[in-house]
């Protein structure tokens, strides 16, 4: 007899979430609520705060670069945290800004998503758009 369980059958949650749409002002805060949601069935709630804050980041920068607003959300559990990755069809890249006047009101988004998240990057698509992705860790 063989004793093998698929790793899928001993925890029936979904390790992934994905969704295409097309975002405006306010899609920030239903796609907070579809991470926590996730974050809190995974049991890790614990990054919730962190990778609520910055996918409202990433989201953003769709609203205000992309000029069709239209982007592609991607949530995965992992073994050691969660990934979160947004891809959109505009081939800017986008850069963190380090040095910047007190008064200005954009740009700093990017050194936010660096400060609460363990790990992030940019990856050009083939199709002539990006993926931004960043990462949480659980704490061990």
């Amino acid at each position: 007899m063989n004793d093998y369980i698929p790793p899928a059958l001993l925890d029936p949650r979904p390790t992934r979430y994905r969704m295409r749409l097309t975002v405006g002002e306010h899609s920030a805060r239903h796609i907070r609520r579809v991470i926590r949601s996730f974050l809190h069935e995974w049991e890790m709630a614990e990054l919730a705060d962190a990778a609520e804050l910055a996918v409202s980041e990433l989201v953003a920068n769709v609203v205000r670069h992309v000029p069709d607003r239209r982007c592609a959300l991607l949530v995965q559990r992992r073994a050691a945290g969660v990934r979160v990755e947004v891809t959109d069809g505009f081939a800017g890249l986008p850069s963190a800004r380090r040095e910047m006047p007190e008064d200005a009101e954009g740009g700093r988004g990017l050194v936010l998503l660096d400060a609460v998240v363990d790990k992030w990057g940019v990856e050009p698509e083939p199709s002539g758009g990006k993926t931004v992705w960043f990462e949480c860790l659980a704490p061990r």
